[in-house]
């Protein structure tokens, strides 16, 4: 019997590819694999800067998958994925006011305290890094540690190499989880038609909340809107994450000469809305930040969803619903958690527990 993989981003891909490896029969469904979450990402692999106050559990989780990032792209590239550049630059964290400089000392004094390495800069210091920075900027954090990969590129390559080591891809919109007898056993897709499979490993992100017959999830849809532009090759070397007067933006080389500013936090569901407020917003601070953002082409805009969860942390391993496997509620760090994750669910699939990594992100206590 396949195992069943209900989403294709990055997350559904990586978990039928890891599971494929191990000679498990897998089969991926999902209407439009890569439109979602991923489609948008900006690709910053970040367990330092994205990590909250509070979340040091997931900034370990975050540690430990980023660790694996080197051998994880060469065996995508081993099976056929093709080659993925891991630029490994760093980030910058700047300021540009007395109050975004406080906020940065009192972050360096965090990570400090919490033996995370980082590097405070003066305003000079950072600019010799990213000579393209605005004068105005008034000191930085550097986190050497923190990359960043192009997802697109991620997803085509496991794309690729999923199905060169067998794993079957359905292009269906999944109607509802099939449940017989108390236990997962399948998925009914639009047409009506049914595939059989044990487990179903829940892997579509922001929508993992709302498919009918999976028990409830808390995991709810954070939309986000996020710009690219191209134009300037090498403007940047590495990730920029910058506090304009209390307002936050990042912008992320992921070609030559292509750049993701974003991105927009927003409660509103699944609103698809690009609007002119948010572009003008991103735009304004990124300008600001690196003046010459101003003469760059604005190529695309769009709007996609993080899965959210009530502490940020993703949801890994058995679902209250027997059969049901969870990979989902990844929130802001998709991308930097699938190696791990892969790694984690395809564990469970083969020897019938997670790592030791994985436990602290489990459903139990944490369901509606």
């Amino acid at each position: 019997m396949s195992v069943l993989v209900a989403g294709g981003g990055l997350i559904g891909l990586a978990v039928a590819w890891r599971a494929a490896r191990r000679g498990l029969s897998v089969i991926v469904v999902d209407e439009d694999p890569g439109s979602g979450a991923s489609r948008a990402a900006a690709g910053m692999l970040a367990p330092l800067t994205e990590a909250a106050y509070g979340e040091e559990a997931l900034r370990a989780l975050s540690r430990t998958s980023l660790d694996r990032y080197p051998a994880f792209l060469a065996e995508l590239a081993a099976d056929g994925g093709g080659t993925v550049a891991l630029r490994t630059a760093g980030t910058l964290e700047v300021g540009f006011d007395a109050d975004d400089m406080a906020a940065l000392d009192r972050l360096h004094t965090y990570y400090l305290e919490s033996g995370l390495p980082v590097e405070r800069l003066t305003a000079s210091q950072a600019r010799r890094r990213e000579p393209a920075l605005s004068p105005r900027v008034r000191g930085a954090l550097h986190a050497a540690s923190d990359h960043s990969i192009d997802p697109r590129a991620l997803h085509a390559a496991l794309f690729e190499a999923a199905s060169a080591v067998g794993v079957h891809i359905v292009r269906s919109r999944i109607a509802e989880l099939v449940v017989t007898d108390g236990r997962a056993t399948g998925l009914r897709l639009a047409g009506g038609s049914e595939l059989t499979g044990s487990p179903v490993v829940l892997a579509l992100g922001a929508w993992s909340g709302t498919l009918p017959g999976a028990p409830p999830l808390p995991v709810r849809p954070v939309k986000g809107q996020i710009l690219r532009l191209r134009g300037d090759e090498g403007l940047l070397t590495g990730t920029v994450r910058a506090l304009v007067r209390g307002r936050s933006v990042y912008l992320v080389p992921y070609a030559a000469d292509r750049l993701v500013v974003g991105a927009t936090t927003e409660e509103l569901g699944f609103d698809a809305t690009v609007t002119a407020g948010a572009v003008h917003d991103l735009l304004r601070d990124a300008i600001e930040v690196v003046p010459d953002v101003a003469e760059l082409e604005l190529v695309e805009t769009l709007a996609r969803w993080r899965p959210g969860t009530p502490d940020n942390a993703p949801l890994l391993g058995p679902s209250p619903l027997p059969g049901l496997v969870l990979a989902t509620g990844h929130y802001r760090n998709g991308v930097l958690l699938t190696p791990a994750t892969a790694d984690a669910i395809a564990d469970l699939l083969t020897v019938g527990a997670l790592p030791d990594y994985a436990a602290p992100f489990t459903a139990d206590g944490r369901m509606p």
